[in-house]
């Protein structure tokens, strides 16, 4: 139980990392956060990352800026100070080192590689989609010849808090993967009351680009929502899906049919939409439960205009 204990901890500085990343950290402040003497963060967060948090900082500082080199269209000196490094040469220095090429060179290899693809795909007799407005709303909205897509939207979506278990590791097309850690999720919340409230929803996170993150660093966390009072325990952390302008897509979809969605979304939907995503974590959210097999499921991806 103390191991779960000191996990939610962990994930609870990880969190903050993230949410706070363009930020000087000390490591008063992180071990702070964690509820740890500074001798006792420093040690348990390696024990359960891998990584000096000093290390994680600057590899998700690193990871983040390679997201936006590929998908924004700002300068890399901008990239830069958006991912908290103090100047350009430290950037730069980091960046080949880990990555093995220069910021420049990766923008202009995965950039043309993402509109190589875009382009081949586009030529497989797709519709692209194409924009109408709704009377009733007074929304844009598009259709589209996806057929596993039933809607498209832009909404402003309100903080959503949750209750959450982390994976880190390879997650793609691991079903079984899944099924565990909600099971284990729902066996915390049912005692406790949560899942009384009929309008709980089900939420996967995906915190990292998996274009560009080690695929054995990968971070997902299953969720819950929650009232944000709740109080967690054990290795059942809290947090908010931030609220904003985000793409939500709405599917029906098999097990085996996600990234295709997925990619549909990326390759197909973004390209002709006046919208870039946003360097801010994607998620998941369920309306309903799955039934034989099939998944209603919204894809909400945060945006900011072209």
């Amino acid at each position: 139980m103390l191991k779960k204990e000191h996990k939610a901890r962990i994930n609870k500085v990880i969190d903050f990392i993230e949410k706070n990343i363009e930020s000087s950290f000390s490591l008063d402040e992180l071990a702070s956060i964690s509820n740890f003497s500074k001798f006792h963060f420093s040690r348990i967060f390696q024990e359960f990352t891998g990584e000096t948090s000093f290390q994680l900082i600057l590899r998700l500082r690193l990871e983040k800026a390679a997201s936006l080199l590929v998908n924004s269209n700002e300068s890399i000196s901008e990239i830069t100070y958006k991912c908290g490094f103090k100047s350009l040469s430290v950037f730069s220095k980091n960046f080949k080192k880990h990555f093995n090429e220069s910021a420049s060179s990766y923008r202009k290899k995965h950039k043309n590689s993402n509109l190589n693809k875009v382009d081949s795909t586009s030529n497989k007799n797709i519709e692209q989609p194409s924009i109408y407005i709704c009377n009733e709303t007074k929304t844009i909205k598009w259709k589209v010849n996806m057929k596993n897509n039933i809607s498209v939207d832009i909404k402003e979506l309100p903080n959503i808090p949750v209750i959450y278990i982390r994976h880190t590791g390879p997650y793609q097309g691991d079903a079984e993967l899944f099924e565990r850690l909600f099971s284990k999720l729902f066996a915390w919340a049912g005692p406790r009351g949560i899942l009384d409230n009929d309008d709980f929803q089900t939420a996967i996170v995906y915190h990292d680009d998996v274009n560009v993150a080690d695929k054995s660093k990968l971070r997902t966390s299953v969720c819950l929502t929650a009232y944000e009072n709740t109080k967690v325990d054990g290795e059942v952390g809290k947090m908010t899906l931030e609220k904003g302008k985000y793409v939500v897509a709405r599917f029906v979809l098999k097990a085996d049919e996600f990234q295709g969605a997925w990619d549909w979304l990326m390759e197909q939907w973004f390209p002709s939409s006046g919208y870039q995503p946003k360097d801010k974590p994607c998620f998941e959210l369920y309306p309903e439960e799955p039934e034989d097999g099939i998944f209603k499921v919204d894809i909400c991806i945060p945006v900011r205009k072209s």
